[in-house]
């Protein structure tokens, strides 16, 4: 019997396409380094006023965030961006770890100190804005840090999305709180954010122990039955069974 010809994808993107998907990179994460800067000195300065723990809180974590972009940055500044890339990723999980770690302990001094945070329409206005603009950040660097085959790029993504989350959480906890006077809420939803952070933390600091991007594009139709990827996943996309960093648009 004869089989039928299989067409096989090339090896990851050109050199030129590379240089472009790297330009991007180094833009988004300027960007994003650009924004974190003007929203900590915001929120922190609104959560003083207000006497907002979920406020300096989430300042705090901007400021975390643009450590962990700016070692993106770094990497991406030296001429081979991968001979790099193992001590960025360490340090965008010590970010991670760091964040995980305020969040709790704020968190739980929130619930057994019982302050009440004055209402903030500064607060509200930022956690509004930024999560209009942290998805599309995020979204846009995955995407090309996923094609590039760059995990740090990657797990920087996952920094900002989890801005977003906090993002979210703080929009609701400013909200409740106004509102009903539920102060309780915005610690019990961080708690769950620093959990994330600490299982996305891991993930960073492991590097390629579960997800690896794709050294291939991935293959569709009756590509995928032609063999594994270069990158020596148990399946077309390099990934192992249960993880969803196959898709671009994976979290």
């Amino acid at each position: 019997m004869t089989l039928p010809l299989v067409t096989l994808t090339p090896a990851g993107p050109s050199a030129a396409r590379r240089q472009v998907l790297a330009r991007r990179v180094r833009l988004l994460v300027a960007a994003t380094i650009t924004y974190n800067v003007i929203e900590a000195a915001v929120a922190i300065t609104a959560g003083t006023m207000a006497s907002s723990t979920a406020l300096i809180g989430f300042g705090l974590d901007s400021v975390i965030e643009v450590s962990s972009a700016a070692a993106v940055a770094w990497q991406f500044a030296a001429p081979d961006p991968q001979a790099r890339e193992k001590v960025a990723l360490r340090v965008i999980a010590v970010s991670f770890f760091a964040l995980a770690a305020y969040v709790s302990i704020e968190s739980v001094r929130a619930l057994v100190g019982g302050a009440d945070a004055e209402h903030s329409s500064i607060g509200l206005v930022l956690a509004a804005l930024s999560l209009a603009i942290m998805p599309v950040l995020s979204y846009a660097q995955r995407r090309a840090g996923w094609e590039l085959g760059s995990r740090s790029a990657v797990a920087d993504s996952k920094q900002t999305l989890l801005c977003t989350y906090l993002s979210a959480v703080l929009l609701v906890g400013l909200g409740v709180n106004s509102l009903f006077g539920w102060s309780w809420a915005d610690p019990i939803a961080a708690l769950v954010i620093a959990a994330v952070a600490v299982k996305e933390g891991r993930e960073a600091w492991r590097g390629d122990a579960c997800c690896a991007v794709p050294l291939t594009a991935p293959r569709t139709g009756t590509d995928t039955a032609a063999g594994e990827s270069a990158a020596g996943g148990d399946d077309a996309c390099g990934c192992r069974p249960g993880c969803s960093c196959c898709s671009a648009d994976a979290t």
